[in-house]
């Protein structure tokens, strides 16, 4: 990717604060949490926004770390990598973008559960929340889930795509949008 690609879009979808694409890390998300918090200071944002970013920043972040699909160039191992946006468009909401690659096994998991989501009023995400919460079930050690109805609590809108690499393999990109308060 070359600068006139990320200038196209800071063009089209706003201010971008932090962008990151490679090998993530619980040390580096914890470092990329911090310039956003200093962001959200500078740019005088409600406590309430800043933690739904805050939040569904790192929840985008730890998904990519436990479901990315990418192989490492050094060995078969397979690496924690990902691509993750965060800025503000031109009508002051937020948005964040993450891609990474995911296992056909991952999307079978991850797409009826979002395809759910979608479906869902805001109380109804709420009420399932809890439920996942107090039962155990969906938890990142049993195929993920939770924490996709902890960024729809916290964001006005998501979208998701997940396009084909190979029967195999799928890029799944992912936006969650903030409207300021």
């Amino acid at each position: 990717m070359n600068i006139s690609t990320i200038q196209e879009i800071v063009k089209k979808d706003g201010i971008v604060f932090l962008t990151y694409g490679g090998f993530l890390s619980q040390a580096l998300i914890s470092g990329m949490t911090e310039a956003l918090e200093k962001e959200a200071k500078q740019s005088d944002l409600n406590m309430g926004d800043a933690n739904n970013i805050f939040i569904i920043f790192i929840e985008l972040a730890q998904n990519m770390m436990n479901y990315s699909k990418t192989k490492s160039k050094d060995n078969n191992d397979l690496a924690s990598e990902g691509l993750i946006v965060v800025g503000k468009d031109n009508e002051l909401n937020y948005y964040i973008h993450s891609q990474n690659v995911v296992g056909k096994e991952d999307k079978e998991k991850i797409e009826p559960k979002l395809k759910e989501i979608l479906t869902l009023d805001k109380e109804e995400i709420k009420r399932m929340y809890r439920e996942l919460r107090k039962s155990g079930k969906n938890t990142h050690g049993k195929g993920g889930g939770i924490g996709f109805y902890e960024i729809a609590k916290r964001c006005d809108k998501i979208n998701y795509e997940f396009i084909e690499i190979n029967e195999n393999k799928f890029y799944f990109h992912f936006k969650a949008e903030v409207a300021t308060k």
